[in-house]
């Protein structure tokens, strides 16, 4: 075995953002919507719906996103208890992004410049963003079904100068349009509605879109979608399924991820006088001598791979080449190697 040690500048270390699908079958745009009978059936259904690309029974069915309603009042689910008022998964869904979020119990919710005290939250599949959704890639159209009335939402990223943080990292307000730029029929000039505020907020880093109920309960002349959100006390609203509703009679939730790969560029260099004889054992007689006379004083070699490394000895990676490399005394040669992790 021939090993030969690197040098300093021989390893090159790059980092670069690379940008994907989001949905199973490098989808784009997810313009299908199913549920499992199963799951709603559960009492899972009572914290959220999920959401899959094509039938929960087909073999290539994943889960692309959930869908939850929370409120802090517990409104538009049953009471855990029927002494204890306010206490149901609709508040716990609510206290547990309060405190993701917010990262306190004190504040409640500002979309913009309103305070609302309920809320949707999309929470995007692990498997499918990877690091985190990229901001300007959203498109997610709602439709009310048999009103006429639709939505069609994406980020303000591309519209501000500086990034507002919370606890789940960077946060941008949701406003009236398509793939960050703002819709000509917008309301406002902010892309907000009329006295309800932003239509949500965007936590790219935790995958969540969060929905201002307030502003999708408003109605269409003041930028809404007059969901008809139940808030009724103690009461089992099925409100999961009012949002599931408006985004499969719309078909189209679009949005991207993005990932950081780091990559390790290897030079490794063979001078003329390195790496000349093969290392194949059937090249050597019994006796320890050349089996081919003209490899004494002409010999050569064909590269075919590279293996790296450690001090120990311990092969740590093999780079193969696409074909042999001839490698004689007349020759040199450069193989850059890259390793993505």
């Amino acid at each position: 075995m021939s090993y030969k040690r690197f040098d300093k500048e021989d390893v090159v270390v790059s980092a670069e953002s690379v940008t994907t699908p989001v949905w199973s079958g490098n989808a784009t745009t997810l313009s299908s919507f199913f549920t499992s009978s199963t799951q709603i059936g559960g009492t899972s259904a009572d914290y959220y719906y999920d959401v899959y690309q094509t039938a929960s029974t087909d073999t290539s069915a994943r889960v692309q996103f959930s869908i939850a309603y929370g409120d802090k009042q517990g409104s538009g689910s049953l009471y855990y208890n029927g002494s204890v008022a306010g206490k149901s998964p609709s508040s716990t869904i609510y206290g547990q992004y309060r405190n993701l979020v917010l990262g306190t119990e004190e504040e409640d919710f500002t979309f913009g410049n309103t305070t609302a005290e309920h809320f949707y939250v999309i929470s995007v599949d692990r498997a499918r963003y990877k690091e985190k959704l990229m901001p300007g890639s959203l498109t997610l159209k709602l439709n009310k079904s048999g009103s006429g009335e639709h939505l069609s939402l994406t980020d303000n990223s591309k519209l501000i100068t500086t990034t507002t943080f919370t606890d789940a990292g960077r946060v941008y307000e949701l406003v009236s349009g398509s793939l960050g730029a703002l819709s000509s029929g917008k309301k406002n000039d902010n892309g907000y509605t009329d006295g309800s505020g932003s239509y949500g907020k965007l936590l790219p880093d935790i995958g969540v879109i969060i929905l201002n109920g307030k502003a999708l309960d408003a109605t269409s002349t003041a930028g809404g979608l007059n969901l008809g959100i139940n808030r009724a006390a103690n009461t089992a609203s099925l409100n999961n399924g009012r949002l599931y509703d408006a985004l499969d009679f719309s078909g189209s939730f679009r949005i991207q991820s993005e990932e950081t790969v780091t990559s390790n560029f290897v030079f490794v260099r063979a001078r003329n006088s390195e790496f000349n004889y093969s290392t194949n054992p059937s090249l050597i007689t019994g006796s320890g001598e050349l089996r081919h006379n003209v490899m004494i004083n002409t010999p050569q070699a064909f590269v075919t791979s590279v293996g790296l490394y450690n001090d120990n000895n311990d092969l740590l990676a093999v780079a193969k080449l696409s074909r042999p490399l001839l490698k004689d005394f007349t020759k040199e040669s450069l193989i850059r190697i890259k390793l993505d992790y």
